[in-house]
């Protein structure tokens, strides 16, 4: 069985948020974490080269594949900020109209900037996702 490619790594939140060229995502991502990190409870941790992740969770699927993977995060792509682990709590579909703008793709919520979404909805979702996901897959 394979192993997951994106674990948590030693390396810096600091230094790859320096890292992003944009100013404006740079200070897009510094929001996210401070968002993710008042509702999660915990410090943000690199994850691969790219996500920015808060807490773990354990995962097994009915073919046997486990692993461990972020409780939420997200990453500062050049077209758009890509979060994860959102989806899942049955108050997702209820809050992505009152989102603003965004588009959705295999289980990642795409924003391209802050400004274009409502952050206070942003955050239930945060909160409804962490909560479900420590329901249903405890550390």
């Amino acid at each position: 069985m394979s192993e997951n490619k994106t674990i948590p790594t030693d390396s810096s939140v600091q230094t790859f948020l320096d890292s992003v060229e944009d100013v404006q995502k740079r200070e897009d991502s510094w929001t996210l974490v401070h968002l993710m990190q008042e509702v999660t409870g915990l410090p943000p941790q690199m994850w691969g080269t790219a996500i920015i992740g808060f807490g773990k969770i354990h995962y097994k699927y009915a073919s046997g594949r486990e692993g461990d993977t972020i409780l939420v995060g997200f990453s500062p792509r050049k077209q758009n900020m890509a979060l994860y682990s959102l989806s899942g709590a049955d108050e997702y579909e209820t809050l992505l109209p009152k989102l603003g703008k965004y588009k959705t793709g295999k289980g990642c919520l795409y924003i391209s900037r802050l400004k274009d979404i409502d952050l206070e909805t942003l955050k239930e979702m945060v909160k409804q996702a962490v909560e479900h996901k420590r329901k249903v897959q405890p550390t």
